[in-house]
C-alpha cells in the first residue's frame, strides 16, 4: 500500500484513479499525508474527500475532459503484462479462440494513452509477467512508439507494484526494471517470478519504503478498520 501511495508522489493536482482495495487505499493514504492536492472519485459523479464526504461535482462530460488531456493518474490491474508495459485484461491465448475469456479491453486502451498508468500486481508470477501478451489491451511503450506521436502525447508507464517489488520502465529503450524490493524479497526471488528478463541496477536494488508508525495508524483505524486490504494481499 505505501508503494502505491507513493505511485501518486509529485503529481499535483489531478484525479486518481485508482482499480482494487490496495490502490484506493493508497491513493487515499496519499491524500491524506504527502499528496494533498490529490482529487480523489466516488467512481460516479462526486469529487470526494479520504472519507467519502463530497467536495465538488464531477459530471460525465467533464470526467472525459480529464480522461483525454493528461489529468488523470490511473492505477489498473493486469492479468499480463510484458516487459514494455504492455497490458492483457481481455483474454488468454489466441484472440480468435481463446483458453480464457477476462474482463475484455474495457477503458485500457484510453486510459494509456490519455493518461499517466501504473499497475497494481497483488501476485508477481510468470503468469502474469510475460515475454509477451496475448492481447494488448493496456499500452505498452513500444506500442506507442510504433502508433505514432499522437499515441505518445499524453502516454507515459509510471509504476507496477506488486506483492514482490516495485517496478518502473525508466531505461533507454523503457523496458521493464526493478525499482525496489520489498522488506525479505530477493532479487532472484522477483527473476525467478518474471517471464523475461528485468534490467537490474549494477550497485543493487534498495529496500522499498516502509511505512511510518502514522501512516500504519492511518491505514489500520482510519482508512481501512475492516481489512480489506487483506482480501488482496495477506500478510
Amino acid at each position: 500500500m505505501i508503494a502505491c501511495a507513493d505511485a501518486w508522489r509529485g503529481d499535483g493536482e489531478v484525479l486518481a484513479s485508482p482499480m482494487g482495495a490496495v490502490p484506493s487505499i493508497g491513493a487515499r493514504l496519499a491524500r491524506l499525508t504527502f499528496a494533498p492536492d490529490l482529487l480523489l472519485t466516488d467512481g460516479e459523479a462526486l469529487i470526494v474527500g479520504p472519507d467519502g464526504t463530497p467536495e465538488g461535482w464531477l459530471p460525465y462530460r467533464q470526467h472525459l475532459s480529464m480522461v483525454t488531456g493528461g489529468r488523470r493518474h490511473v492505477m489498473m490491474g493486469a492479468s499480463q503484462l510484458d516487459r514494455f508495459g504492455n497490458q492483457n485484461i481481455s483474454c488468454i491465448g489466441d484472440w480468435h479462440r481463446p483458453d480464457r475469456q477476462l474482463l475484455g479491453a474495457r477503458g485500457a486502451p484510453v486510459n494509456t494513452l490519455n493518461n499517466p498508468v501504473s499497475y497494481w500486481v497483488p501476485k508477481h508470477s510468470r503468469r502474469v509477467f510475460v515475454e509477451r501478451v496475448d492481447m494488448i489491451c493496456g499500452v505498452g511503450y513500444d506500442s506507442a512508439a510504433a502508433a505514432g506521436p499522437s499515441a505518445r502525447r499524453h502516454h507515459g508507464l509510471r509504476r507496477v507494484v506488486t506483492d514482490l517489488a516495485v517496478l518502473d520502465f525508466a531505461t533507454p529503450d523503457h523496458s521493464m526494471r526493478l525499482v525496489s524490493l520489498h522488506p525479505g524479497v530477493t532479487v532472484e526471488r522477483v527473476r525467478a517470478a518474471t517471464g523475461f528478463t528485468l534490467a537490474v541496477a549494477r550497485d543493487g536494488v534498495p529496500a522499498t519504503r516502509e511505512p511510518t508508525a502514522a501512516e500504519l495508524r492511518l491505514i489500520r483505524e482510519v482508512i481501512d478498520p475492516a481489512g480489506a486490504r487483506n482480501r488482496e494481499v495477506r500478510v
